[in-house]
């Protein structure tokens, strides 16, 4: 069940995620040379990444 509610937690925060990850792609920009494909994929993992550990936090809290 715990699994469930996180997961529940982190789809609703997938949205909210989106504009941390796209500074953080930026960012990252700034410092290397990064491909637009390479930009969009880094872009989604780091939403769903950074979706995930907050979701766990708010379940696990």
């Amino acid at each position: 069940m715990g699994i469930v509610m996180s997961l529940v937690f982190t789809s609703v925060l997938l949205v909210f995620m989106i504009y941390p990850a796209i500074k953080i792609v930026e960012f990252l920009e700034t410092k290397m040379s990064i491909s637009d494909r390479m930009y969009n994929i880094l872009t989604v993992v780091i939403t769903i990444v950074l979706a995930l550990i907050v979701g766990a936090g708010l379940y696990f809290i």
